[in-house]
C-alpha cells in the first residue's frame, strides 16, 4: 500500500498551511497572543513567564532554569523538605535580553538519590522579587547504591501542524508520563517543529475539527532568532508540559526539526517559505535558542550521565557533526553522523563504562531506512542489506570495538520515526556479523503526526519484535497512536525493563532484558 510519508509531507510544505489566529491558552497560561518577546512594565515585581524545569541531574548536582518578563536576578532556593525549612539559596545570573531573559543555575552538592525540592523567583534592581515558582527534582544514585531507576523517553513535539489542542486538554501525554513519577525523561531530539507552522483549526478526516493554541511565532518557519525561540516558548504554554518539566528533570538531544527538516550543515535550501536559505545560518540561530531555552547542563550536546552503578546514558548528536544526505553507499571511513572526535568519545565511554546498561541516546535509528527525497537518505541505513556502506560504517566500527573491548549490556533508544517499536539485532542474521546481539527501542511521536512503520535494513539483522503504528500517515493526536517508553532497571538484579506505552499511559508491549556476566 503506498502512502505520503512524514519526510514527504515537510518537503511540500505544511499540513495545514500557514496563518495567524489566536486562541486561549490551555489551563490559564499566559495569553497565547503574547509571543516570547519580553513584555516591559513600569512598575510591579519581576515574575517568572514560562515557568521551572530542570535537566542533566547526576548524583550530586542539577540545573534549574527559569525565565523572567523583565530584566532580574534568577534566585533559586532548594532542598530535601518539600516546605524547603531546609533551604539553601543560590543568586543565579541577571537575566537579559541577550539572552532573550532566560536562565539556569547548577545546583551542586546534592544528595544523591533524593527528591530535591526548588523554588525559583526573580528579583528586580531593588531587591523586589515577584511570585516564587516551585518545582522538583530527582537525584541520580549514587554508584555504590543498590538502588533501581526508572525513566520515560520519547521525541517529536508539536509537528505536522498539531499544537496544543485547548478542547482535549492540551498535550495531555505529558501528563500521563508524569503520573508515573519517573526519575528522568530522556527526550530523543524533535523537542521543537520550527518548520512547522499551525493554524487555529485543522479539519479531520471524519469531520471533527482539531483547534491549535497559535503564537505569532508558530504561525510560520521559524528564520528568525525571536522565531526560533518562540519554537521552545510554545509547549511551555500547555500546562501539562509546564507541570511535567516542574517535577521530572529532563535529558534533552536535538535532531532536525529544532532548525529544519533533514538539515545538514552546509546544506542550502530550496524552500520558498524560507528568505534565509543557509542552514548554517538557521542551525546557527536555533543552537542558541535550544541552549537558552532548554535546561542542558552543556553547550554541547553529545555527553554522558550517569545512575548508580546500573546505569550510563550516552547522548548523541547526529546532527551538528552530519555529513551530506545523499545516497549514504560512499566507502570514506572519515565520513558519518558523529564526527571523529565524538565517535572516539562514545567507543572509549563505553569502553570505560563499568555499569550494567549502556543505553545509547540516538536522535536518529540504527536500521530504519529514512529516505530524504528520491535518492537521498537522511539516518544510518540506506535499505542495501549487505555489508556495512555510508553511515553504516561508522557504527559497524563502534559495534565491533564494543564486541572485541567485551563491551556488554549495549541498548539504542530513539524516536524520530513517529511511532513505537521494539527492534532486536543479531548477527545470526546480519551481513555485518562482528558485534553482539543488542535492542533498540523506538517511541514517538509526544504531540505530533503518526507514521510508518519504515523498512528495516538488514545489515546488523534487525527483526521487528513489535510495531505499532497507524494504517495511514500522518494521524492526529485525537485519533490515537502517540508514544512513549519506560525504562525500569531493578537495583538487586540489575534487570531492565521496556514498556512500551500509547497516549493514555497503556501498556503496549514489554520485555524485561538480564545482564550479560
Amino acid at each position: 500500500m503506498t502512502s505520503v510519508d512524514r519526510r514527504t509531507l515537510l518537503r511540500t510544505g505544511s499540513v495545514v498551511g500557514a496563518g495567524l489566529a489566536i486562541a486561549p491558552v490551555v489551563g490559564g497560561a499566559a495569553s497565547a497572543s503574547t509571543s516570547n518577546a519580553p513584555a516591559y512594565v513600569a512598575s510591579g515585581r519581576p515574575s517568572l513567564s514560562h515557568g521551572v524545569q530542570s535537566g542533566d541531574a547526576t548524583a550530586s548536582s542539577a540545573i534549574v532554569w527559569g525565565r523572567a518578563d523583565r530584566p532580574g536576578r534568577l534566585i533559586v532556593e532548594y532542598g530535601t523538605r518539600p516546605d524547603l525549612r531546609d533551604a539553601h539559596r543560590v543568586r543565579g545570573p541577571w537575566l537579559t535580553p541577550d539572552g532573550d531573559l532566560t536562565g539556569r543555575v547548577r545546583l551542586r552538592d546534592l544528595p544523591s538519590g533524593r527528591r530535591i525540592h526548588y523554588r525559583v523567583r526573580v528579583e528586580g534592581e531593588r531587591g523586589a522579587a515577584g511570585e516564587a515558582v516551585t518545582g522538583s527534582l530527582f537525584t541520580a544514585p549514587s554508584e555504590r547504591s543498590r538502588s533501581g531507576v526508572r525513566f520515560v523517553w520519547s521525541g517529536d513535539t508539536v509537528g505536522q501542524g498539531w499544537g496544543s489542542n485547548p478542547d482535549i486538554g492540551g498535550m495531555t501525554i505529558f501528563e500521563q508520563m508524569r503520573r508515573l513519577r519517573p526519575d528522568f525523561f530522556l527526550n530523543s531530539g524533535d523537542t521543537v517543529y520550527s518548520d512547522g507552522p499551525l493554524v487555529e483549526s485543522v479539519p479531520l478526516p471524519d469531520g471533527r475539527i482539531w483547534h491549535n493554541v497559535v503564537t505569532p511565532e508558530k504561525s510560520k518557519v521559524a528564520e528568525s532568532l525571536t522565531e526560533y525561540r518562540g519554537q521552545f516558548a510554545y509547549n511551555l504554554l500547555d500546562r501539562n508540559y509546564r507541570a511535567f518539566a516542574a517535577e521530572v528533570a529532563q535529558i534533552n538531544q536535538w535532531d532536525d526539526h529544532e532548525v529544519r527538516n533533514n538539515w545538514y550543515p552546509g546544506q542550502i535550501l530550496e524552500d520558498a517559505r524560507y528568505t534565509e536559505k543557509r542552514v548554517d545560518v538557521l542551525a546557527a540561530r536555533a543552537g542558541q535558542a535550544f541552549r537558552e531555552w532548554v535546561p542542558i547542563g552543556d553547550d554541547r550536546v553529545y555527553r554522558k550521565l550517569s545512575y548508580g552503578r546500573h546505569l550510563d546514558v550516552f547522548v548523541l548528536d547526529m546532527r551538528t557533526y552530519k555529513d551530506p544526505n545523499d545516497d549514504n553507499r560512499y566507502a570514506d571511513p572519515k565520513r558519518g553522523l558523529l564526527g571523529e572526535r565524538q565517535r572516539r568519545w562514545l567507543i572509549e565511554g563505553l569502553s570505560q563504562s563499568r555499569a550494567t546498561w549502556k543505553v545509547i541516546a540516538n536522535d536518529l535509528p540504527l536500521g530504519l531506512v529514512v529516505p530524504d527525497g528520491a535518492a537521498a537518505q537522511e539516518g544510518v541505513a540506506q535499505g542495501d542489506p549487505g555489508e556495512p556502506l555510508g553511515r553504516e560504517m561508522e557504527f559497524a566500527t563502534i559495534l565491533r570495538t564494543a564486541q572485541r573491548r567485551g563491551v556488554r549490556g549495549i541498548v539504542f533508544l530513539t524516536a524520530d520515526v513517529h511511532y513505537t517499536a521494539a527492534h532486536h539485532y543479531d548477527p545470526s542474521r546480519a551481513a555485518f556479523k562482528d558485534f553482539d546481539p543488542f535492542w533498540e527501542f523506538v517511541s514517538g511521536p509526544l504531540n505530533a503526526g503518526a507514521f510508518g512503520p519504515n523498512a528495516l535494513d538488514g545489515t546488523f539483522g534487525p527483526k521487528a519484535e513489535f510495531v505499532h503504528a497507524p494504517p495511514r500517515a500522518n494521524y492526529s493526536p485525537l485519533e490515537g497512536f502517540q508514544h512513549f517508553g519506560e525504562v525500569e532497571i531493578d537495583g538487586p538484579s540489575g534487570n531492565l525493563t521496556v514498556n512500551l506505552r500509547d497516549g493514555a499511559s497503556t501498556v503496549l508491549w514489554s520485555r524485561t532484558l538480564r545482564p550479560v556476566r
